[in-house]
């Protein structure tokens, strides 16, 4: 893993894509959720947002270690760091199975299609509001001079 990039840490970089892309993914998610039509016209594009986050996470979270065992950083986000990879996959799952299931036209058809939408809604407010958990951690540590910038 990298642990720099141009001299400056990875983690640092790398977490601003994660921090931006997941509620974004979940955004998209929402009104998904709430418009077939947006969800079979753009469906795609918010799917690969919301790969892109789980990419960023992990990236995230690897170089999170690697800067870690270099300064420190307080145990509320190594915590929450490493486990901000499964809800950015989480809410990839669920958002790529409801742009699926609306390309077929299948939602409007099925109890379970009504479920999914209120299922992706659920998971992309919680992912947002981990990934704003996991961000804040990190923040009040270099903010607050427990871990310097």
């Amino acid at each position: 893993m990298l642990d720099s990039v141009f001299g400056l840490p990875t983690h640092p970089l790398v977490v601003h894509a994660a921090v931006v892309l997941v509620p974004l993914a979940a955004i998209g998610a929402v009104i998904m959720a709430f418009a077939p039509r947006f969800s079979v016209r753009f469906g795609p594009a918010v799917v690969v947002i919301a790969a892109i986050g789980v990419i960023a996470s992990i990236v995230s979270r690897q170089s999170g270690e690697s800067l870690t065992l270099l300064r420190g950083v307080s145990a509320d986000h190594q915590s929450s760091g490493s486990i901000m990879p499964l809800f950015a996959l989480g809410l990839l799952g669920v958002t790529l199975a409801l742009w699926l299931l609306d390309r077929r036209g299948a939602r409007r058809r099925t109890l379970s299609g009504q479920i999914l939408a209120v299922v992706v809604v659920a998971v992309a407010v919680v992912a947002t509001g981990w990934t704003i958990r996991t961000g804040h951690t990190g923040a009040q540590m270099v903010w607050q001079g427990v871990y310097p910038a």
